[in-house]
């Protein structure tokens, strides 16, 4: 399996390519929804670091470099008119669409980094480091939490009132189809199997592959357009 050439080498670098990307972007675009979102909970790593209140700080920072460098390298991607991972190619693509809302380009967002990109971003670690997934597990699970917080700031931030999103709502609808715990424990089990298959590199890139497309198809559902 071809490995990412990296965009970034420290926390501080991400922080900083994410905050030109933000005052790049209007507000409402896709794209940028995301972004602030992923900023702020990078901004959140780097200070847990700085206070060291990671046990493995090297292994909890490479691995939040190796994890955002995807979605960087996705980006510049799309900016050079290059297909991105098929993960992220509904964002890309219905990015300044008027019927989608802020809330579905957050989450599709989180599903794409979550869904696809954090397995690669473990084996990505583990090749830098010389280690297996199990040595990082604590590490993913530290992100993990960071993630769920971000996944509660989305909610804060992006969820209408309460008396914009009824139960008839069909983005009631899409919020209940899509489950941060179950991303992450898919994940897990992803990046282990794609460790285990990567002296088998046919079969590596085939199931790179297919959760590639059955994570960009996740994507797809969650950014269909609403009606106002």
């Amino acid at each position: 399996m071809a490995q990412l050439e990296h965009l970034t080498t420290s926390v501080d670098a991400v922080v900083r390519r994410m905050r030109a990307l933000d005052a790049s972007l209007p507000e409402w675009d896709g794209v940028a929804v995301f972004n602030r979102v992923y900023l702020a909970v990078t901004e959140e790593v780097d200070r847990r670091l700085e206070a060291g209140e990671f046990p493995d700080a090297r292994a909890a920072s490479t691995l939040d470099v190796r994890f955002a460098e995807r979605y960087l390298a996705a980006v510049v991607a799309a900016d050079a008119d290059r297909r991105p991972p098929a993960c992220w190619r509904p964002l890309f693509q219905l990015r300044r669409h008027p019927g989608v809302r802020p809330l579905q380009f957050a989450l599709a967002g989180v599903n794409a980094h979550i869904g696809h990109d954090l397995a690669l971003a473990v084996v990505d670690t583990c090749h830098a480091l010389g280690c297996e997934p199990a040595d990082l597990e604590d590490e993913f699970d530290r992100v993990g939490e960071l993630l769920v917080s971000l996944e509660e700031r989305i909610r804060e931030d992006l969820m209408p009132g309460p008396d914009l999103l009824q139960i008839a709502d069909p983005l009631t609808h899409l919020l209940g189809s899509w489950s941060l715990e179950r991303a992450r424990d898919a994940t897990w089990a992803a990046a282990r199997a794609l460790w285990a298959l990567r002296r088998c590199e046919d079969v590596a890139e085939e199931f790179t592959e297919r959760l590639d497309a059955a994570v960009g198809f996740a994507g797809r559902m969650l950014l269909t357009p609403l009606p106002g």
